[in-house]
């Protein structure tokens, strides 16, 4: 019966990755649960060998009156002189008291606990890492989210937590952080995301020794996944350089975090206690002239050059986006023209006599003799209208006279 029930402890422990102790304390459950009375049992593993020893546990009386609870102190006495009524005497029981369908029965119930004590272990072990890369590749895809093969556990990449620029493929092996580890029927489930921005923290830490033994702090994070990051840095080192340190010589440490967000943009932003300098700051590439906080309205209003007010917004709007979610401060930004314009406004203009050109004058005094001439000229051909019509009268009143001469 112990060969059949507990021979290959150590394969056990081995295959499922659980301490000896674990699956003899389970042993030790399944046959007490095997026997049907768990109360009055005790079953004793020895972890070394594999063997185990059943044990009856009744309790001292005057008068026996249940035979397996039971034992009569002159009986007990026998076993053990100093025994008392009310005392618990363990007797060891044949494990052949089982038989074939308590074997069976214990079996199951071995199975059943080792598959919810490995679940459970690998809940413990991945709860612990909430926050944290762990490497994995890709298994399958199920209603577009990548499944995770992790050795003893599976990961889910919803679609919601992946890069939208990147691709996925079976066989593919990722950096992924770990969101949050849930219980399920199905065992521990594990969710995972590339878009979060702790993953960029991580990815720095591990890459930028400095931020991880303490000597460079990161500040905040900003991050549009797929395209374009801030991240804020200070020192808590005098004299360490916080952004010379993250970006590494020419760059490396920096371009190496990129690629490995799939050429995702990364810059590096100096914090600094001074809000105004902080949002200066945080709007790199674009130089600023003024910063002006209003801490009533949680706001900042920055002046740029004219020419670099396209840099400063960003396409789109990202970079003035993310000096947002960076400092904290809602950004608004005008460029140096606009800004003057409204502080100093065009003056009312005077009216102002205005003279005409000489050749504007010659030309009209030209026009106003030719409508002289014009008048003239019609006043002059009336007039020998007129006098040619007074002739023709004339002639006409001499022709009448003559003729009554001539009667």
């Amino acid at each position: 019966m112990n060969r059949e029930l507990v021979t290959g402890l150590a394969q056990l422990s081995a295959e499922k990755g659980l301490p000896k102790e674990v699956v003899s304390d389970i042993i030790a459950r399944a046959i007490k649960r095997a026997y049907g009375a768990e109360e009055n049992i005790d079953v004793k593993v020895d972890v070394q060998t594999g063997a185990f020893k059943v044990f009856l546990l009744k309790t001292v009386v005057d008068k026996v009156e249940d035979p397996k609870l039971h034992i009569q102190i002159d009986a007990a006495r026998r076993m053990k002189p100093d025994v008392a009524l009310g005392d618990t005497i363990p007797l060891e029981e044949s494990a052949a008291a089982l038989g074939r369908i308590g074997a069976q029965t214990a079996k199951q119930v071995i199975q059943q606990s080792l598959r919810e004590a490995e679940r459970e272990q690998v809940y413990a072990e991945y709860a612990d890492r909430e926050g944290d890369i762990i490497n994995g590749q890709i298994e399958r895809f199920e209603a577009g989210a990548a499944i995770f093969e992790l050795g003893k556990a599976k990961a889910i990449l919803p679609r919601s937590e992946q890069a939208t620029h990147e691709r996925y493929f079976v066989g593919q092996h990722r950096k992924v952080l770990v969101l949050e580890v849930r219980r399920s029927i199905h065992g521990p489930q594990i969710i995972v995301s590339r878009a979060h921005r702790g993953l960029v923290k991580r990815l720095f830490e591990l890459e930028v020794p400095e931020i991880y033994h303490g000597q460079v702090e990161i500040t905040g994070i900003a991050r549009e996944a797929g395209s374009r990051t801030k991240i804020a840095v200070r020192s808590r080192q005098p004299g360490l350089d916080p952004v010379g340190a993250c970006v590494g010589q020419r760059g490396l440490r920096v371009q190496a975090i990129s690629n490995e967000l799939g050429g995702e943009r990364v810059e590096v932003i100096q914090f600094d206690e001074k809000a105004e300098e902080f949002v200066k700051n945080a709007l790199s590439p674009s130089p600023v002239i003024r910063v002006d906080i209003v801490v009533e309205e949680k706001t900042a209003y920055v002046v740029v050059p004219d020419r670099y007010l396209s840099l400063a917004i960003g396409k789109e709007g990202q970079n003035a986006r993310l000096a947002a979610k960076l400092t904290g401060w809602r950004i608004d930004i005008r460029s140096e023209s606009e800004v003057r314009a409204e502080a100093e406004p065009e003056p009312e203009p005077e009216p102002v006599a205005i003279e005409a050109e000489p050749a504007a004058v010659a030309a009209e005094e030209d026009q106003e003799a030719i409508r002289h001439d014009l008048v003239a000229e019609v006043e002059a051909e009336s007039l020998a209208a007129d006098e040619d019509e007074l002739e023709d009268e004339d002639r006409a009143l001499l022709g009448g006279k003559k003729k009554k001469d001539r009667r």
